[in-house]
């Protein structure tokens, strides 16, 4: 049986989603505690909506794992055995073709940053990142108009072999609260590292360093550049990922993985 597992979790003790040999990662607890709490010699493989990189935080991950058994009895022995920086939301049955990764059609972060000069809040020091100098608002949602819509976003990826480094971005938008400033970024999908480097981007004009039509020059080279820096991960929290309706997952699982393999 398919299981839909909605988890959360505070990524800063972690190296990242992807299990790793000698590492703590959240795929590896999570698969330790399925084995223990299924009396399985191997751990059953756990398939996430986003690999999530090392450092970075989740509200609103999902996963699934084929098991034998009833979704309230893992659902609450599992919570009595994760790690404390890791929440089980809920276990639920996946309906048929439910599919984590290839069966999502928009995944939702958001960064989170201040430019208050003593600092972020310590009580959210983990979930926000300290920018050095003032940042201009307007002039970060003046460049991100460049960027919206698909694109070859490669200039704002680490490549990997035979991956497409396409994707549609529905919403770049930033967005300040009293000491915090939030960026949220709206995507079918992201490649490796791509929304802290679109931060990275946004930053460098809020710094005033480059003028908005910098987001578009950067774009258009479709190759990695230094004057683009890639923003600390504990800024970053996946805050949600969207599914289409049941009776369109298959369909929604075929086309994700036609496009991987363009």
């Amino acid at each position: 049986m398919r299981m839909r597992i909605d988890l959360a979790y505070d990524g800063t003790e972690f190296r990242g989603w992807a299990t790793q040999p000698g590492l703590r990662t959240v795929q590896g607890e999570i698969e330790s505690a399925l084995a223990t709490v299924l009396r399985l010699p191997e751990p059953p493989r756990l398939t996430c909506a986003g690999r999530t990189d090392a450092g970075v935080h989740a509200r609103g991950q999902v996963a699934h794992v084929d098991v034998d058994t009833h979704p309230g009895v893992l659902e609450r022995r599992l919570r009595r055995i994760v790690p404390d920086d890791i929440r089980i939301v809920r276990v639920t049955e996946a309906p048929e073709h439910f599919d984590a990764r290839f069966a999502a059609i928009e995944r939702r972060y958001v960064y989170r940053m201040t430019d208050h000069p003593a600092g972020p809040d310590p009580l959210q020091r983990r979930m926000v990142a300290a920018m050095p100098k003032p940042l201009d608002v307007e002039l970060m949602n003046e460049a991100a108009q460049h960027l919206l819509g698909e694109h070859d976003f490669a200039s704002f990826c680490k490549q990997r072999e035979g991956a497409t480094t396409i994707r549609n971005l529905l919403t770049l938008r930033t967005m300040r609260g009293g000491e915090t400033i939030a960026t949220t970024v709206r995507a079918d999908a992201f490649c490796h590292s791509m929304v802290r480097s679109l931060m990275g981007c946004l930053v460098a004009v809020g710094e005033r360093r480059f003028p908005p039509e910098f987001a578009a020059e950067i774009l258009a080279g479709e190759v990695r550049d230094p004057r683009v820096k890639v923003m600390p991960a504990h800024g970053l929290v996946l805050e949600e990922v969207v599914y289409p309706a049941d009776d369109q997952l298959a369909a929604r699982v075929d086309q994700a993985r036609r496009r991987r393999d363009e």
